[in-house]
């Protein structure tokens, strides 16, 4: 016997409409949340407050809204094809490795570039004062 209590979303209680919304929000783009945000806050003041809470606490407001989101599922269900199957998971991992090397070179060459930056900052500062000695120097041996 479980005894685990699924939420009121999950079993189309009375929250269930707040979801609905969001998906069809979600449909429209950024600009609906937009609206509905402004339209709350010439009403219902505490509303748009909740909605802007909301879109700030999910993302929504500074990236795309998930229906405009890539569509790459994160768990693979089974085509009911074991040859397939296993070709998709190992083309999957092998493009996942292939992108955690590509992120591990840029950050190799994000590193580079700022050692070199800072090696030619510190050459030009150690160089300041140099220069300035000998600027100093010239018009008193003239």
């Amino acid at each position: 016997m479980s005894t685990y209590a699924h939420p009121p979303t999950a079993t189309g209680g009375p929250l269930r409409w707040i979801e609905n919304a969001a998906a069809w929000l979600d449909q429209r783009g950024k600009m609906a949340w937009i609206a509905a945000i402004v339209i709350s806050f010439i009403f219902v003041w505490p509303v748009g407050l909740a909605i802007l809470a909301y879109m700030i606490w999910s993302k929504r407001m500074f990236g795309p809204c998930k229906s405009r989101r890539s569509a790459a599922p994160t768990t693979t269900r089974s085509s009911g094809n074991t040859a397939f199957d296993a070709y998709r998971d190992e083309t999957l991992r092998r493009l996942q490795d292939e992108q955690a090397s590509f992120e591990s070179f840029l950050d190799r060459l994000r590193q580079a570039k700022d050692k070199a930056e800072f090696d030619q900052f510190m050459e030009d500062r150690a160089k300041a004062p140099r220069d300035s000695d000998q600027n100093d120097q010239t018009p008193n041996e003239a």
